[in-house]
């Protein structure tokens, strides 16, 4: 899911924060955010918000406030997981920029070439698909699977990888909606298509190909798929959507298979990692993971303003392209800002699918209190 945001409503919420026990990596105590989550949260009426503010590329602010599930008592911690719906796509773009940097792909890999054991049964119109493409939502495939598929997907008793194959199958075997290229359409299926790429490339499954290309040069330890935590115990945050009685929680995804389009979940630690990436900076090892002409791609749309995994809009708070882009599974919400070139971020998550004006409160505060000297 995506949402080309507005600007951002500026309006200040006090910012009295004190510092976390807890360290990050350069050794200094992010600013505890969660009292100024907490107004904004009860106003909006939502069952919790997280936040994660990155200065200078390094994790300067951190909070988490409210309850993991409405009706039970146990609160919601920074070590817990949040469901990242559509931001998941910058990952799947970024795993295929590894393969592209290892010269096992180019971002003009066509879907024929990528995927030769299904070139037989593709349509002719579907063949000049292209990764770039499928990435920046500009193949001409559907939204989403067709509904016969969808509900096989649901019920699904082989691999991922199959069912990903078997999705890409259905969805070249016609023509697409459009001409490759000719026009913006919001794909989850492209991405499930792109991700069945990765997995020839990998000689795995698209979830031990992020984990092993992406999670562990990162450092990222809670990164996992689905729904966090049981449906029977509140050991993690659960989803909730909103009723004439307000809000229900529920312990439901979509079909695994939908993976490269939007399944991650992780801590605010862990994707403040991946954000660093895109924001330039070096891994744990001190080393870029990836080199800055394949960041530049990743941020340059092909045409519009989405390029590949990201909306890339103007703002008037930093300096340069504004990476951006929200996800929602429909139970749970998240929004990324991203500044590269002022090596600026916020992170917002929510345990609620109606979440998104919570979510810019929150993301309008931190921009105020921490945006960029001089803007």
């Amino acid at each position: 899911m995506v949402r080309f945001p507005l600007c951002v409503a500026w309006f200040v919420v006090g910012l009295v924060g004190t510092l976390q026990a807890q360290r990050d990596e350069a050794g200094k105590a992010p600013v505890d955010l969660s009292g100024m989550l907490a107004p904004i949260r009860q106003q909006h009426k939502v069952p919790a918000l997280g936040v994660a503010v990155l200065v200078d590329g390094k994790l300067a602010g951190l909070g988490v406030d409210g309850v993991r599930k409405v009706g039970a008592d146990a609160a919601v911690t920074p070590d817990d997981l949040w469901h990242l719906g559509s931001c998941t796509k910058a990952m799947t773009a970024t795993l295929l920029a590894r393969y592209v940097e290892q010269g096992k792909l180019q971002w003009t890999t066509t879907v024929a070439d990528g995927l030769p054991d299904l070139v037989a049964e593709m349509h002719a119109a579907a063949k000049p698909i292209t990764v770039q493409h499928l990435l920046a939502h500009r193949s001409g495939l559907p939204g989403g699977p067709p509904r016969d598929l969808w509900q096989r997907l649901w019920g699904w008793s082989g691999t991922l990888r199959d069912a990903r194959s078997e999705t890409a199958k259905v969805l070249l075997h016609e023509a697409p909606a459009s001409a490759p290229g000719e026009r913006f359409l919001y794909s989850n299926a492209g991405y499930m298509v792109a991700g069945a790429i990765a997995e020839r490339l990998g000689a795995a499954a698209w979830e031990d190909l992020v984990r092993t290309e992406l999670w562990q040069p990162l450092g990222i330890t809670t990164g996992g798929f689905g729904m966090p935590g049981a449906k029977d115990e509140v050991v993690q945050p659960f989803g909730h959507r909103q009723t004439q009685t307000g809000a229900l929680a529920v312990f439901e995804d979509n079909p695994p298979a939908l993976g490269p389009a939007g399944t991650a979940h992780m801590t605010l630690r862990d994707w403040a990692k991946f954000a660093a990436l895109h924001l330039g900076m070096p891994g744990p090892d001190g080393k870029p993971l990836l080199a800055a002409a394949s960041l530049a791609s990743l941020r340059t749309p092909p045409a519009g303003d989405y390029a590949l995994g990201w909306s890339v809009v103007q703002r008037g708070w930093a300096p340069g392209p504004i990476l951006t882009h929200t996800g929602s599974n429909t139970t749970w919400f998240c929004v990324a800002w991203l500044a590269p070139d002022a090596k600026f971020g916020v992170l917002v998550t929510c345990n609620a699918g109606f979440g998104a004006r919570a979510c810019d409160a929150v993301a309008a505060a931190c921009i105020q209190r921490f945006r960029p000297a001089g803007k």
